[in-house]
């Protein structure tokens, strides 16, 4: 199992790594799906894309694991209300298919899963945990 959690953990890293480094390459695209409601499109689309980076690599230094893990989940339940109201409008979005913007909802909660498991601690008391904070 520990060969698995690694293998997934480092799969992760590169995962948002790469999503990250996408806003900065691809900025239009994260632009064009920017809800009408949230301010600033063009500096969210760079901070998101920032943190991604930055959380997916400190995901793989072991004193930093879980404050990437939850730094992750944060930026993940940040961008759910998008990824809904693309969900409700799909009319705003003719570049995707419907159900694939619906589809994006649960798979969400399995990224939060994955990033969960691959960043907690399990070899930690719990007194060692709330050390590590």
């Amino acid at each position: 199992m520990r060969i698995l959690k690694t293998l997934l953990k480092y799969l992760l890293a590169l995962f948002f790594v790469l999503a990250g480094a996408n806003h900065f390459i691809r900025p239009a695209l994260y632009l064009k799906i920017m809800p009408p409601y949230l301010p600033w499109h063009a500096f969210l689309v760079y901070l998101s894309g920032f943190l991604e980076i930055a959380f997916g690599i400190l995901v793989l230094i072991p004193r930093f694991t879980r404050l990437a893990g939850w730094g992750l989940i944060a930026l993940l339940i940040a961008i759910l209300p998008a990824n809904l109201h693309m969900a409700l409008h799909p009319g705003y979005y003719p570049d995707f298919r419907p159900d694939l913007l619906w589809l994006r909802l649960p798979l969400q909660f399995v990224f939060i899963g994955w990033v969960y498991w691959c960043t907690r601690c399990d070899s930690c008391s719990k007194s060692e945990t709330s050390k590590a904070w």
